[in-house]
């Protein structure tokens, strides 16, 4: 502003110096705007993420072309950020990852793959369950919570197979849908990892993320479901579901989400409503991304590869396993 002073007093100078001093003062005035600029983006630095998330943030009239632009963007910069995104469920066939996808419901899948093994070496197959004795299974369910309920639609959900399907998990989404203690959710996962089906899994991360990113306002799954797959392409379904759940079980987390940790976040509607300070941010990040183990006893090579550490088992505590307990 100093500059842009004296230029002023020469314009205005009586004594016939007046065309001298615009003469010689054009390049100062030229150049203090952009060194005013430049001091200006320096105080700014302190919250830089959170500028770039203004810029981009959509408005509220959001075309749909921009909509389905920015959706597609977050789904690839996730694919970058995880991409060994796999179910967190521990499976060996289709019979094992339904059973474990219904057992999954007000739990978590680290709990859920503590407890499957002893329940998979008594009941390897649909007809073993079937004919299991409800108490046995209850007592190796409990660690799930719900036990009762659980036993009670495990072992429906296996007669059902046994009595109408031969004893073989059906491959469509209006025959899984019949099973005891199977939605569209569940269903989605058995045809999207099982069978290479495409599929959306609405579970709570998935619709609390989309909600956030003002992919919908829907609530209910089934419309949830439809609102975000129509800006995808159906082959894009089903690693799109991973990339949101793992996200949201990271970084984007229902209390304290960890803004100043998320490499979306200039593409994110809600930056701001977590931890925006990167050096606490980076604290409550979960799994891999914080260094604790994985929910899966036996994850993908690539997961190992990729610094992914294994789950321990049900009664095996680490100092860390309380942390990945919770997501």
């Amino acid at each position: 502003m100093a500059a842009r002073r004296d230029s002023a007093v020469g314009e205005q100078s009586p004594d016939g110096t007046k065309k001298t001093a615009k003469a010689a003062h054009p390049a100062p005035v030229k150049r203090t705007p952009g060194a005013a600029k430049k001091a200006t983006s320096t105080t700014k630095k302190a919250a830089p993420v959170k500028k770039a998330a203004k810029k981009t943030a959509p408005a509220k009239n959001e075309s749909r072309t921009a909509l389905v632009r920015r959706a597609r963007r977050i789904n690839r910069e996730l694919a970058e950020v995880y991409p060994y995104a796999h179910p967190e469920l521990d499976f060996e066939n289709p019979f094992q990852l339904v059973i474990a996808t219904v057992l999954s419901a007000q739990t978590t899948d680290l709990r859920v793959n503590q407890t499957t093994p002893t329940l998979f070496a008594k009941y390897p197959t649909p007809e073993d369950l079937a004919a299991a004795n409800p108490e046995e299974v209850e007592e190796i369910l409990r660690p799930c919570g719900f036990f009762r309920a659980k036993t009670k639609s495990v072992i429906g959900l296996s007669k059902a197979l046994r009595d109408d399907f031969g004893g073989e998990v059906p491959g469509r989404l209006e025959d899984l849908v019949k099973l005891p203690g199977v939605g569209r959710k569940t269903a989605f996962v058995v045809l999207g990892n099982a069978y290479g089906r495409p599929g959306i899994t609405v579970d709570t991360h998935f619709q609390r993320l989309v909600r956030r990113w003002q992919w919908t306002d829907q609530k209910e799954p089934d419309k949830i479901e439809a609102a975000v797959g129509a800006l995808f392409p159906k082959s894009d379904w089903t690693d799109l579901s991973h990339h949101v759940i793992w996200h949201g079980r990271r970084i984007c987390h229902a209390r304290k989400p960890a803004c100043g940790a998320c490499p979306i976040a200039p593409l994110c509607p809600a930056y701001g409503e977590g931890e925006t300070d990167p050096e606490k941010a980076r604290k409550l990040l979960k799994y891999e991304k914080g260094g604790f183990p994985g929910q899966r006893l036996k994850p993908p090579q690539a997961y190992l590869d990729a610094g992914g550490l294994p789950a321990p088992p049900l009664g095996v505590p680490v100092p860390s396993a309380s942390a990945a307990d919770s997501g």
